[in-house]
């Protein structure tokens, strides 16, 4: 019985091995089969997180506009990710082989493509809200030294912007390695296509205007190809506007109506708004003490528009009158004020501080005609190409020079050093305080306090040559006309510079004459005075200087006034018309189109991105931040569809 009840216990132990075995064995396979679902699973979120990250930023910085989106735009967005599915889960899952070379290729191009597209996008919103597409990378092809010159000014901002999406992108590889483990052969042909499907996505078209209906990163690779097309010769370029050499229409011989001749010297700023500057007089000026503390008389100008946010196009207006929008060849061919100062027997000259091999510049002044000419590379052969020569290079030669013209004389000092990055002199008083040179948004009040001490240090410049005319045999008989030919926008409305919109930030400019006592009529003086707080424009500067040249009324101006749409300040009549505003035109081409109209205090204006046309009534609200719609600018609108035929960032119909 022992023996038998031995048997017994080992036959059960036998018999109970198994079966426990076999339960092990299946709890095995099933936390193999959870393990294989998880990491299925796994592999499938880190494959999609990439496009998931591009749309939770894009919902973070403009979901207002996403929500907007309907119809034709939700398609277009849908289509964008599931590209960015396919080209960064291809390029991950080729790059999360564990061995092979393959593996390496697209790695690199996979961390290397995410960090611009994601970092790069980060940067530009935050600097212009808008993303970087196609039409900039076109637009920027025509002068990369400037676009490298100002990104090297903010470079840590921009390499910060970068890190955190190399960091992801660097740890998506990692940990794709241990999670996706492709099946040799479908790495293989995932190697071999995700480097086509990155170089696919430079071309395959996206909705890049207006609203952008795309998501951040396939705008950024869309943008690439542009680049990449441009730098082949494969684009069309002749959309792409630049200033071409002028050949101004005769101007007859004209003798001025004045009882004595009057010098005019014209002061152009570079990128000054009017609220960085003391446009009336003020003892507690700081903004451009040196200035306001030398012209104590001035008659101050402070409802002064220009007529646009690009210098080109500004100096266009001002020196012929001329509205924005008329075309390539008017704006080439109408007469500018040294074409009518030369045929009444004054003596002209243009200095200038800016750097003539920016953007065709060169072109433009090339046939003024003027007895003295500098620029930029004259002053100092190595100059910025955005900011130009320091400026008291500038002065030294106005200072040593001007004396050798002839009277009378008309003569433009033209600025630079205000244009971003904004030249700052550490040797010189820096008085905005805490001031930086960064440009995260974080810190935009130090930086604006870095651009005003720029404006203060060109204001002691400027002051220099204004105070050796003063003093000198022809002082008290010389006007000065002031202004800038822009603004400079601090994301009042989301966007910095200027280029960007017709906002005020970027088109209300300083503006004052002054004129020593006694040149003036008494009639002059008190019309001047009565502008002090109306709405005046550019577009009033030329008819005013050909007044103060006293050739205003002359026939051979007249026949040139069917162009010109302002009025002298010099006289009783206010320009009251309905007036062009835009940064895209015959001597430039814009990254982004916006344009609109003005009338005295009504606005009307729309940008690439805005969904409709906005109205401003600057009276009542000056930083224009309540739209009152379309229909509050009366005929505007209607002045706007005539003039340009569509909103910007549409097509023509």
């Amino acid at each position: 019985m022992q023996n038998a009840d031995v048997e017994d216990t080992a036959s059960g132990r036998v018999s109970a091995e198994p079966a426990a075995a076999r339960e092990v064995s299946e709890l095995r396979r099933r936390a193999r089969a959870r393990q294989r679902r998880a990491r299925r699973i796994g592999a499938a979120v880190l494959l999609a997180l990439p496009a998931v990250l591009a749309v939770a930023q894009d919902v973070t910085r403009r979901g207002d506009r996403l929500a907007q989106f309907e119809g034709l735009y939700r398609a277009t967005y849908a289509a964008a990710v599931v590209e960015s599915v396919v080209v960064w889960g291809a390029l991950l899952y080729a790059a999360s082989r564990r061995r092979g070379a393959l593996r390496w290729v697209a790695g690199v191009l996979f961390v290397l493509g995410a960090t611009f597209a994601f970092g790069g996008q980060q940067y530009f919103f935050q600097q212009y809200n808008a993303y970087l597409n196609v039409d900039v990378s076109l637009f920027a092809s025509n002068f990369m030294d400037s676009v490298f010159n100002q990104l090297f000014a903010d470079i840590g901002n921009y390499l910060w912007a970068k890190l955190p999406p190399l960091l992801v992108a660097v740890g998506l590889v990692v940990v794709g390695r241990r999670v996706i483990r492709p099946r040799p052969r479908a790495a293989r042909i995932a190697g071999t296509l995700a480097p086509v499907l990155l170089v696919a996505a430079f071309f395959i078209p996206t909705q890049y205007r207006h609203v952008q209906a795309s998501t951040p990163d396939v705008l950024y690779l869309h943008a690439v190809g542009g680049l990449i097309r441009t730098q082949l010769g494969l684009t069309d370029q002749s959309n792409q506007m630049r200033p071409r050499a002028r050949e101004s229409l005769p101007v007859a011989a004209m003798t001025p109506q004045l009882s004595s001749p009057r010098n005019v010297l014209m002061v152009i700023l570079e990128s000054v708004r009017a609220d960085a500057t003391c446009i009336e007089p003020d003892p507690n000026c700081r903004r451009t003490e040196y200035t306001n503390r030398l012209l104590p008389r001035r008659f101050p100008l402070t409802q002064m528009r220009s007529m646009a946010s690009c210098t080109a196009i500004s100096l266009a207006v001002l020196w012929s009158g001329v509205g924005p929008q008329e075309d390539r060849e008017t704006l080439h061919t109408w007469p500018l004020l040294f074409d009518y100062a030369r045929a009444a027997g004054y003596d002209t000259a243009y200095w200038t501080s800016q750097n003539m091999m920016f953007g065709n510049a060169r072109l433009w002044v090339k046939n003024l005609g003027v007895s003295q000419f500098v620029s930029a590379t004259e002053l100092e052969p190595t100059a910025d190409l955005d900011m130009g020569a320091p400026e008291h290079l500038l002065a030294d030669h106005v200072t040593a020079h001007i004396g050798e013209l002839r009277e009378p004389f008309f003569a433009v000092v033209h600025l630079s050093n205000v244009h971003y990055p904004y030249h700052v002199d550490p040797k010189l008083p820096e008085p905005f305080q805490p001031a930086t040179t960064s440009k995260a948004p974080d810190q935009n009040g130090s930086f604006f306090r870095h651009y005003q001490n720029a404006v203060h240090q060109q204001d002691m410049q400027v002051a220099r040559m204004v105070e050796h005319v003063q003093k000198s045999g022809f002082g008290d008989r010389t006007v000065i006309v002031y202004t800038s030919d822009h603004g400079e926008a601090f994301r009042e409305h989301g966007q910095m510079g200027h280029t960007f919109s017709i906002f005020d930030e970027e088109i209300h400019v300083p503006g004052f004459i002054d004129a020593p006592a006694g040149i003036l009529t008494s009639e002059q003086e008190q019309h001047l005075a009565s502008k002090r707080d109306a709405y005046t424009f550019h577009v009033d500067i030329a008819p005013t200087i050909l007044d103060l040249m006293g050739l205003w009324d002359d026939p051979a101006v007249s026949r040139y006034k069917e162009k010109m749409l302002g009025t002298s300040l010099l006289r009783p009549e206010l320009t009251t018309r309905a007036l062009p505003m835009t940064n895209c035109a015959g001597v430039w081409s814009c990254a982004f189109e916006n344009w609109g109209f003005m009338r005295q205090n009504m606005k009307l204006e729309a940008r690439a991105w805005d969904r409709g046309w906005k109205c401003y009534d600057l009276d009542v609200d000056p930083l224009e931040q309540t739209d009152l719609g379309p229909a509050a600018c009366g005929d505007l609108l209607d002045h706007a569809k005539q003039t340009f035929g569509r909103l910007p960032g549409r097509k023509q119909k």
